[in-house]
C-alpha cells in the first residue's frame, strides 16, 4: 500500500525554523518525484518545492527560494523540507505528495509543481509561525 506521512508542523515565532518530513512507504521515492505543496483556508494548493530524487534535481517557488531546503534520504525512503527564517505568510498546512514521470519531467525543466499530476498524497501538517 501506498503511503506518505507528513509530519513536523507546529507553531513557531517569525524568524524560526522547522523541518518537515514525508516518510513513504510502498514505493521507492527514487522512482518517483516528490512534492510539498500548501495550502490556506479558501486559497488554491500551491505547490512549493519538489525534488526528483533519482538526478538531483530540485524546484522552489521564488518565495521560499533562500529559505527553504528540500532534501532527500534515500535509505530512509523520506524527503524532508528544511524551512528557516518562515514568515507569518508561509502559515499554512503542508502536504507531501508523490508523481511519476511528468512530475519528474516538470521539475527537470523548472516547470514547477502541478497539482493534478500527483498520484499520491500523504495528509498533512500544521504550520503557524506567528508574528
Amino acid at each position: 500500500e501506498v503511503q506518505l506521512q507528513a509530519s513536523g508542523g507546529g507553531l513557531v515565532q517569525a524568524g524560526g525554523s522547522l523541518r518537515l518530513s514525508c516518510a513513504a512507504s510502498g514505493f521507492s521515492i527514487d522512482d518517483y518525484g516528490i512534492g510539498w505543496f500548501r495550502q490556506t483556508p479558501g486559497k488554491e494548493r500551491e505547490g512549493v518545492s519538489g525534488i526528483s530524487s533519482s538526478d538531483g534535481t530540485k524546484y522552489y517557488i521564488d518565495s521560499v527560494k533562500g529559505r527553504f531546503t528540500i532534501s532527500s534520504d534515500s535509505a530512509k525512503n523520506t524527503v524532508y523540507l528544511q524551512m528557516n527564517s518562515l514568515q507569518p505568510e508561509d502559515t499554512a498546512t503542508y502536504y507531501c505528495a508523490a508523481g511519476g514521470y511528468s512530475v519528474i519531467a516538470a521539475l527537470v525543466q523548472g516547470q514547477g509543481l502541478r497539482a493534478h499530476e500527483y498520484d499520491y498524497w500523504g495528509q498533512g501538517t500544521l504550520v503557524t509561525v506567528s508574528s
